[in-house]
């Protein structure tokens, strides 16, 4: 074939590239619709799209579903990928009818109560069931060793309720078939935040949740002025009287936010008594967070102060839990309605100095793509009525991307270089302002979203927040329309009226028909099915060349699959079929762009989720991949070098085999890795970590299968 006869095939066919092997299993697994019996009722990946198509164009008026279906169904087969829970259950009620669409939920404020610890805990097992994740906030539980009252004993404190939901997670999620996944936050300013630093040190603890530090702006100032740090707890009228406490001596007691104030002692201005437990060193507790994370991968954190600024519903909302990856923050019973866009599907003339990015088709793509986001919320098929009420009365979805490495390595870039940055904030506001067009049309069309019509009054809070409100004439007691607070005064919106000022007055005017419209999810196996194994959302390639850890139902351990990343499937397919995986080293024959993740700085990997935040009005879930032996030194101030940059949060990951390996692991790390097995009769069995090991009557990874034995899984899927 030509080089031209190449060219002009790279511009008609990168989509259809065949599907590797791995990625047609997983949407065989995941996401294929079959009956009861296992009989595939989906026969392609594209019936998946007809179904879905289907499902979400019910919801238009009856003369016109017939066109909708058309264009949702042009919109999945040029990249719009809703979310798993979408994909999985939409048209699907005939055979899945207590399942949802929604991929995940934060649950309400949980009391300190053991009623209301087991009332929240029933109602995440309903979650759970139908096939969502969950986060919680559990630092509004006292810190271990206080005094109950009422139960005339001490508390066991909250990581040990967080186990209680932990075990219920693993039994319902092995119970239905999908991993459950729940998001654990945690107060920074806790007496007990040093145990949930360490929580997961202990082999096979929590290993249904994610875990996440709330960080807040008086911390961060701590920390960088080597400060004394008050660790303390709200407390009551009834306490503050049985113990003597002077609430006006500020060695006994601070003044704190707290998402639940009924029951303590409050301030005019809101503000909360916490009775102060111990003191450290701000310094201390960061050494303690990032030791953790660099062993462990976690926690991560959230800066929930900017998490707050920034929510476009700053009136009417506190948020202090996130779904299960971080991409959303949400406010009690918030629902996380999720979708991606595969980038790779807008890149023409591929590897060449003439590829470009296709900005009209992407435009169009994402305009289908909100309207269909918008009708998952007619049918979402969540459990509980307070969940249905809060995701009907906002309508908030999250629009991300996926493939942007893999795009970027397309388009000729270095993922982390200027070029990349440039483009990055460029897909992501060329969604947003789309977006926000369309949620604009679609107001004035079906009418928008029920907070945008009510009426919230003005509070000295509100006008402390926003001074800009009372230089425009507001004053408390008055009453305004949930659109202008949200149009006008939300700090995302102001951003976006910086770009197009008559979009937003015409927002502030009629409503939008959601309260938000962005967010980057991790979109692990959607990539890897759907997408052919385009790169996992905002992320680089991790390699080109990797092993994929996954469940198998009725298997005792993961099985390791063989995947390689989308742009070297299309390089081979393209320009050169004897292209080697490897980036580095001898035997090297792609181009010096071909970068993986761990050629990725920590510190390009902020710039990047950087590029894209300021686009983005809910969150990223983004995970900056460092090797294993990357110096800790060079590591332990990549968070604080995400605070600078204006993220509202970061995540990292390390292969750190003594812990875990992880989802995604190379050929590299498993040679380089020694697993030792004990048997009964003390005799010790060493083996690389891809060797194959027969044990039990199946074929198991050394490597998985230590993991299986170590974190107490071992058949249990």
């Amino acid at each position: 074939m030509s080089q031209a006869a190449k060219v002009q095939r790279l511009h008609n066919v990168v989509s259809s590239i065949p599907m590797q092997p791995a990625s047609e299993d997983i949407w065989d697994t995941k996401y294929r619709l079959k009956t009861k019996d296992g009989v595939a009722i989906d026969q392609t990946v594209d019936a998946s799209y007809q179904r879905v198509a289907r499902a979400l164009a019910e919801v238009e008026a009856p003369e016109v579903r017939e066109v909708w279906y058309e264009k949702f169904l042009w919109a999945l087969r040029h990249g719009a990928i809703p979310a798993g829970r979408i994909t999985s259950n939409a048209g699907a009620l005939e055979h899945k009818p207590a399942t949802s669409t929604i991929n995940c939920t934060v649950s309400a404020t949980i009391g300190d109560s053991m009623d209301d610890i087991l009332a929240k805990l029933h109602e995440a097992g309903l979650t759970l069931k139908a096939g969502c994740g969950i986060g919680y906030e559990f630092s509004t539980l006292r810190p271990r060793g206080a005094y109950v009252s009422g139960a005339g004993a001490y508390t066991s404190g909250p990581l040990s309720f967080m186990d209680i939901y932990d075990k219920m997670c693993f039994t319902v999620s092995s119970a239905g078939g999908r991993r459950g996944a729940q998001m654990a936050t945690f107060d920074v300013g806790h007496p007990d935040v040093a145990d949930f630093i360490r929580a997961k040190r202990e082999g096979g603890r929590l290993r249904q949740f994610n875990l996440s530090l709330l960080i807040t702006e008086e911390f961060m100032q701590a920390v960088e002025s080597d400060s004394e740090w008050k660790l303390a707890f709200p407390l009551s009228q009834a306490e503050a009287e049985a113990d003597q406490v002077d609430i006006n001596d500020p060695e006994q007691v601070i003044w704190r936010e707290w998402p639940n104030n009924e029951r303590y002692v409050t301030r005019e201005d809101g503000l909360v008594a916490c009775r102060i437990f111990r003191t450290m060193k701000a310094r201390r507790i960061w050494d303690m967070i990032m030791t953790s994370t660099y062993d462990f991968a976690e926690p991560g954190f959230i800066l929930i102060d900017r998490v707050n600024e920034m929510n476009n519903n700053w009136f009417c909302e506190e948020i202090r839990a996130t779904n299960p990856c971080g991409e959303q923050p949400l406010p009690p019973y918030g629902a996380c309605l999720l979708g991606s866009i595969n980038l790779t599907l807008f890149v023409r003339d591929p590897f060449t100095d003439k590829a470009r990015f296709d900005w009209d088709e992407y435009r169009k793509v994402v305009d289908i793509f909100t309207r269909m986001l918008d009708n998952v919320v007619e049918i979402n098929g969540l459990p509980l009525e307070q969940q249905r009420d809060e995701i009907f009365r906002k309508r908030r979805h999250g629009m991300g991307f996926l493939g942007l490495g893999s795009t970027m390595t397309m388009l000729c870039m270095k993922y982390g270089d200027q070029k990349s940055l440039e483009f990055t904030e460029r897909v992501s506001r060329e969604m947003a302002m789309q977006g926000w067009r369309t949620g604009l049309q679609l107001a004035e069309e079906k009418g928008p979203a029920p907070l945008m019509e009510e009426e919230f009054t003005v509070t000295g809070a509100m006008l402390a927040k926003r001074p800009e409100m009372k230089k425009d004439g507001f004053k408390v007691g008055q009453k305004v329309k949930g659109k202008v607070l949200w149009a006008k005064y939300s700090r995302y919106m102001q951003q976006v009226a910086a770009e197009d000022p008559a979009l937003v007055e015409a927002l502030a005017e009629k409503g939008a028909r959601f309260t938000h419209h962005s967010s980057i999810a991790p979109t692990g196996t959607i990539s890897l099915s759907l997408a052919n194994n385009a790169s996992n959302g905002i992320e680089p390639s991790f390699a080109h060349h990797y092993f994929r850890n996954i469940i198998r139902e009725g298997k005792k351990s993961k099985e390791k699959v063989d995947v390689f990343s989308f742009e070297l499937l299309a390089y081979r397919e393209f320009v050169n079929p004897d292209a080697l995986p490897q980036t580095q080293g001898e035997g090297r024959n792609l181009p010096d762009y071909f970068i993986s993740a761990d050629e990725v700085t920590p510190t390009q990997h902020v710039d990047v989720q950087a590029a894209a935040q300021k686009w983005i009005d809910s969150s990223i879930s983004k995970t900056a991949n460092v090797p294993t032996d990357y110096p800790y030194e060079d590591f332990k101030d990549i968070y604080l070098y995400a605070y600078h940059k204006g993220l509202k949060g970061c995540t990292t990951f390390r292969f750190n085999p003594e812990a875990f390996q992880g989802v995604l692991v190379k050929e590299e790390d498993l040679a380089n890795t020694t697993y030792r097995f004990k048997l009964d009769d003390g005799t010790v069995v060493e083996a690389k970590g891809g060797d194959e090991i027969e044990y039990d009557g199946e074929k198991h990874t050394a490597a998985n299968l230590y993991d299986a034995l170590k974190e107490g899984y071992y058949g249990k899927f």
